[in-house]
This record gives C-alpha cells, structure tokens and sequence, in this order.
C-alpha cells in the first residue's frame, strides 16, 4: 500500500497442519491444575515436529509463562480460556526484555517469545491475566524504574540490569522480542500486570480482530516497540492507559539502541476507554516513522490522535498521516501534539530535544471533545511541516499552536465555547485557508 510517500507489506505466516491437543501431553482444563509444563511439553514437540498447531479445547486452561519457540500456531478453540497464575515467583527465572524503552532483565511475560520465526496466537478464546494483584505495584515500583532508567546513564551493562524482584517491575502480558512473522488474531485478552501486547525488535507482525479489556494501570493495548512492518486492524480497546502507543525507547537507552518503529499501518479500530487512541510516545528516542493511521473511532476516553515527548528523548517523528478519524466524548484533547509532556516519575538526565516533522491530520470528526486542537513544539526545535486539513470537531476550548514552523490549516470548522478561538505563539510559516471557528 502506497500512501504519504511510503509502503507497507506484511505477509502471514503460515503453519504445516499437523496438530497437538493439549489434552494428549496430560492437560486438565479445570481451571485448577498447573498446565505450564504441559504447555512447555506441546511447544517443544510441536517445534521439534517442524511446526504445527496446538489446540486448546474449551475449559479453563490455568497456567504459569508461556514461552513460545518457532513455527508454533497456538489456537484457542471456542470457550477455552488460558488463566494465567498471579503467583510472581511462578515468572522467574528472569528473561530480556525491554522495560519502558530501558533494556534489562526482569520477570518473565506470561506469553514470551524470544528470537522466534513464524508463530501465531488465534482463535475464538480468551487469555485472562490476573493481574489485579500485580497492580498495586504501580506505586512502589518507582525505585527500581528510577535505577533502570539511569542505568545506560551511569554506565551499568544491560547484563546487570537483573530486576525480577518483589515490587519491582511489572512484567508484560505478551511479549515477543526479536522475532518475525507473527500473527495475533481473534483472541480476547484481558487484565495482563502491565502492557498488553509489547511487540519489541521484530518485523512482519499482524494484530487484527482483537478485543482487549484492562483495567490496571498502565495497561496499554498495543505497544509496537522499534518494530518494522507492521499491521494493527479492527481491534477493539477499552484500556487503562493507551490503546494503541507506538514506541522506540527512551533517553540514553533507546538513543544507543537506536531502532525506529517503521512502516506501521492502522485501520478500523475502536476504543471506548483509554488515555489515547493511536499514540505515538513517550518513549520514542530511536524515532518513529512511516505511520498511516485510517478509518478508526475513538469515543470515549481522554484522548484521540496523540503525540508526546519532552527535552531529554531526542529522536526524530516523522512522515505521519492520520485520516478518516473520528472523535466523540472525549475528557481531554482530540488532536495533541506535545513536547511538553511531563507524566513521568524519572526525569531525562539531559536536554536532548526530540523532533517531529512531516505530520498530516485529514478528515476528522466528532463531537464533545474537551480540546478540539493542541499543538506544541519546543521553542529550540519547533515542530516542522505539520498539516491539518478537513478537521470539523465541537467541544469547550480553543486551538491553540506555539513553536511551529510550517503549519497549514486547511477546512478547520471548530465549534466551541471559548471565546477566543484560535492562539498561535511563536508559529512561522502560517498557512489557513477556508477555515472558520465559531462560538456554541
């Protein structure tokens, strides 16, 4: 698909269809019995085997991790739950990952897949997380963050960065990392410890017909993490933090990884509930380019399209088009685009600005959202070439621009309550045409 000057391909991988049911390695679907070994037992032979599918009948298959090895087609048939144990000894010992865009070694995902080709989660079940009991968590967790995010700062090798430790950090629901050809489809997830499906270094993925459910904190959707390639379409959110937020890493870490995610499309998704629709940061210093995000509908929630970074991550955003979008019902801004983001507990140990350059929002519209319209670059690096055209949005405050060059205004129809309209600061390169704001 060619569009905004970039192309996007994704193939689905496919299996031999030779079968494992998980019922001839010994599993129990009671809900009670321990299946990770039976699990571990039907994975290995369906590798060895060359590939295939396991089955997963209907019941309650309760478990501990989930590790994933190649040409594996895990398929949940109608009615089978996969129940996850919320016991954090149960996700040790501990494995790579990467942690808020810091790369370390921490507690296991409950499905993790490392250094894989060819794998895939389908079907018409559900996997349930339990992590409830990991969320409290949430609010003692900030000293192992604060070491892990100093640690490229202060020098400490990525092979010492062992966490894994009771309140410390959260791992994600499903996780795999350095791999290719993946297929996520069908499936409804909900309740995982922290992030949802966390895609890092990997190419060739696809996300499609998911409903994903979380009420914990920092429970993302998606979190497409310095990945290439990429197709996320007609997923359902109802998230506690972002639906949908496109990563690269953060500050010193990501800045010597420096791996971009490229080429990412997005199409018919919805969400009900969620910080943002379609993010993008804020950990993005290995940049983000080549997005186009399409015929998605965002109501309800505190965001829609919505971009944020601040001094200290650099990395570069660019060559993004968002369009046939609407936004209803929303607490906060429809459209935002931010560097001034400030909602973090571990501030940048530098004043590295980051970059956002070659945006394009068309054709969007809603109803009752709080702030139609947020702009804001860094005054010594301005946001650059950011285009918004057919935008017809009502809600209460005014668009307001700062620290732009380049911004075009095309077709901008805003009814709202504030009487002043439109605030523009320290914008070069003004272009508006056919635009009108007018007061409810």
């Amino acid at each position: 698909m060619l569009k905004n000057n970039f192309e996007i391909e994704v193939k689905k991988p496919e299996f031999p269809e030779r079968k494992f049911n998980l019922k001839e390695f010994g599993g129990v679907a009671d809900g009670n019995f321990d299946n990770t070994e039976v699990f571990a037992e039907a994975i290995s032979s369906c590798h060895q085997a060359g590939g295939g599918i396991i089955i997963v009948p209907a019941g309650e298959w309760f478990t501990g991790p989930i590790h994933f090895k190649s040409n594996v087609h895990l398929k949940l048939e109608k009615d089978a739950v996969i129940s996850f144990s919320d016991n954090f000894e149960d996700y040790l010992p501990v494995v790579f990952t990467r942690w808020e865009g810091n790369e370390c070694y921490n507690y296991s995902p409950l499905i993790y897949a490392s250094e894989c080709e060819n794998i895939a989660i389908t079907g018409q079940g559900k996997l349930v997380g339990n992590g409830e009991k990991w969320w409290p968590w949430k609010q003692t967790q900030h000293d192992a963050a604060k070491r892990l995010y100093d640690a490229e700062y202060n020098g400490i090798p990525v092979k010492d960065r062992v966490f894994g430790q009771k309140e410390g950090l959260r791992p994600q629901f499903i996780q795999p990392i350095n791999s290719k050809n993946i297929l996520i489809e069908g499936i409804t997830i909900v309740d995982g410890p922290m992030w949802t499906i966390h895609p890092v270094y990997c190419e060739n993925t696809i996300i499609r017909d998911l409903k994903i459910i979380t009420d914990g904190p920092n429970t993302d959707g998606i979190n497409p993490d310095s990945c290439k390639n990429m197709l996320i379409e007609n997923c359902d959110f109802e998230t506690g933090d972002d639906c949908i937020a496109i990563k690269s890493g953060i500050n010193e870490d990501g800045l010597r990884v420096n791996k971009p995610t490229e080429n990412l499309l997005i199409r018919n998704c919805k969400s009900k509930e969620g910080h943002g629709g379609v993010v993008i940061g804020s950990e993005m210093s290995g940049g983000v380019k080549n997005v186009h995000v399409h015929d998605c509908v965002f109501n309800g929630g505190e965001r829609g399209v919505r971009l944020k970074s601040m001094r200290g991550r650099g990395g570069c955003v660019e060559n993004l088009l968002f369009e046939d979008i609407e936004i209803n019902n929303l607490r906060a801004e429809g459209i935002i685009l931010n560097m001034y983001y400030d909602a973090t507990t571990v501030e940048p140990r530098t004043e590295l600005p980051p970059l956002f350059r070659n945006i394009t929002i068309r054709n969007i519209k809603g109803e009752n959202v709080n702030q139609p319209v947020v702009l804001r670059g860094l005054p010594e690096k301005k946001m650059k070439d950011i285009t918004l055209e057919n935008i017809n949005l009502s809600g209460k405050r005014s668009l307001t621009a700062s620290n732009l060059d380049g911004l075009n205004l095309k077709n901008i129809n805003l009814e709202i309550d504030s009487e002043v309209q439109f605030e523009f600061k320290n914008v070069a390169n003004l272009n508006i045409k056919n635009s009108s704001c007018k007061q409810k």
